[in-house]
């Protein structure tokens, strides 16, 4: 387990562009070493998302084992090297004629590639798509794509951040572009659409399986739990010979775009815009059976008939919505108590069982082994309306932080029980540059995180929530790069190889398209 918590920046790319950007951690004082921390990047996968997260309990996923690892790169801080990652855009993948998936580009891909490892990029994140790998039909598994990726990355000598993506960037069942859920996760959607997330209004997001169906074997006799640990079992033993050498970093897809939530926010389908306080999802029937059973159980079966009647709609605000006021029938009462704890539970669950898969896994892979990965778990950095009393749009989406109660904490302490780290973003942003009216606090929600990753000795990594080029964004990123609790000779700085601050925020990658 990690004797520290701490945070890295990551500079997000948007989704149809190449950028490459840097991470660093911020390096709480540790009792036997204080060595600059390696540290790697993963770009944003959805741009357009308002949101924008390693210890272990074990030897494959210590954060001492891994920077033993990288001895080579880093041997000590006087080096003051960060590595970074650039991400490979989604549309470098597409589906041929044939059905099967190909690299689009391959050649122009090797010459980017080639100029990326010049340039002092240290690998590549790869999103690995349930929606591409798995098809046609369950449990028949094409790795050829990544495959050649991953032989293309090695040979340039590139290492590899890995992002396992349950979930879809279409948003609806019929949507062109992007990528679906598989082909057959779908036929089952268009005969049972409570396989995905409800709102109150009966709408689903297809985006992603609904945590309801996590343990109800829907999909050709498995479960979704099972699924996901069906895809990782099968990346693990098609690519061990990768993991902890080329494949430093391995991020687990736990909700929509990857992170930890409920689609409380959707975007790109006109039901909600910033800053609404977003909407409950918890309207599938397997999730209102859920509740039914919780509600029984807790001696108060009326309880258990729907969601809050009195909280808004998505693009509500929370001043003058009973429930995230302070009334008899608000989220301080008995029963808003009983539900958020209900609905962030089972979100918290859900993420311990799937990281529970993957630590396995890992663990599996790399008994014999002297090399480790580190697990990764994003969550969303929902930051408007965080200096209200309720916090109404965590509350939405899943996070039961409020004025009177660390809603981070839980999930700290589930990540820690699986050495995963806590992914989480918003370091280019500065409280004053929202209006004030939307109570935003990005800085109050990333030192909430540094609080909760100190506490519960796990390390926080960050990144910016929009891609910037300005001073202004660039210095907040350096700014926060130095933890106000360390003492100076324990903070990790924020430089690169050439301390050219120009090259460390926009590197000429456009060519790789």
């Amino acid at each position: 387990m990690a004797e520290n918590g701490g945070v890295a920046c990551k500079c997000v790319p948007s989704k149809r562009s190449l950028y490459g950007f840097v991470e660093v951690r911020f390096a709480e004082r540790r009792k036997a070493r204080r060595n600059l921390r390696n540290v790697s990047v993963i770009p944003l996968f959805n741009s357009t998302s308002k949101w924008r997260s390693v210890a272990g309990n074990s030897r494959i996923l210590s954060m001492d084992a891994r920077e033993k690892s990288r001895s080579m790169l880093l041997e000590s801080s006087k080096h003051k090297k960060v590595p970074i990652f650039v991400m490979m855009p989604i549309d470098a993948f597409c589906i041929d004629a044939s059905g099967s998936p190909r690299i689009r580009k391959i050649k122009a891909i090797t010459v980017s590639l080639k100029a990326l490892k010049l340039a002092g990029v240290h690998g590549i994140a790869v999103e690995v798509w349930w929606g591409i790998v798995e098809r046609f039909s369950p449990s028949e598994y094409n790795w050829s794509l990544y495959e050649e990726l991953f032989k293309i990355i090695t040979d340039m000598g590139l290492k590899l951040h890995v992002a396992f993506s349950f979930h879809s960037t279409k948003r609806s069942s019929n949507g062109k572009g992007g990528v679906s859920l598989p082909m057959w996760i779908i036929e089952i959607g268009n005969s049972n659409k409570d396989i995905y997330y409800r709102d109150r209004n009966g709408l689903s997001d297809y985006e992603y399986l609904t945590l309801g169906v996590d343990q109800i074997p829907l999909f050709c006799g498995r479960t979704a739990l099972q699924c996901y640990e069906d895809f990782m079992f099968s990346f693990v033993n098609n690519f061990n010979s990768y993991i902890g050498s080329v494949i430093e970093e391995i991020s687990v897809g736990l909700g929509p775009c990857g992170e930890l939530r409920y689609p409380a926010h959707p975007s790109g389908d006109g039901r909600w815009k910033f800053p609404g306080i977003g909407e409950f999802q918890c309207y599938d029937k397997y999730m209102m059976e859920d509740l039914k059973m919780a509600a029984h159980k807790e001696g108060q079966p009326q309880w258990g008939d729907r969601g809050p009647h009195n909280a808004g709609c998505y693009n509500s605000l929370p001043s003058g919505v009973p429930f995230f006021e302070e009334g008899q029938e608000s989220f301080l009462s008995n029963y808003g108590r009983f539900f958020l704890e209900w609905y962030s539970g089972r979100l918290i669950s859900h993420a311990d069982a799937i990281l529970a898969k993957a630590a396995d896994a890992l663990k599996n892979c790399q008994v014999n082994k002297q090399t480790s990965v580190i697990l990764v778990a994003k969550i969303g950095g929902v930051y408007w309306w965080y200096q209200t009393f309720s916090h109404a749009a965590e509350l939405t989406a899943g996070y039961y932080n409020t004025a009177l109660r660390d809603g981070y904490d839980p999930v700290a302490t589930m990540l820690s029980r699986h050495g995963a780290a806590l992914h989480v973003s918003c370091l280019e942003m500065m409280d004053g540059e929202s209006p004030p009216a939307y109570y935003c606090s990005p800085e109050g929600l990333l030192q909430q995180m540094r609080t909760v990753s100190k506490r519960k000795l796990i390390q926080l990594i960050g990144r910016n929530t929009n891609e910037r080029f300005d001073k202004t964004g660039f210095w907040q990123i350096h700014a926060n790069c130095y933890h106000p609790q360390a003492e100076a000779k324990d903070e990790c700085r924020f430089v690169n190889g050439t301390n050219n601050q120009e090259q460390l925020t926009s590197l000429p990658l456009q060519h790789f398209f």
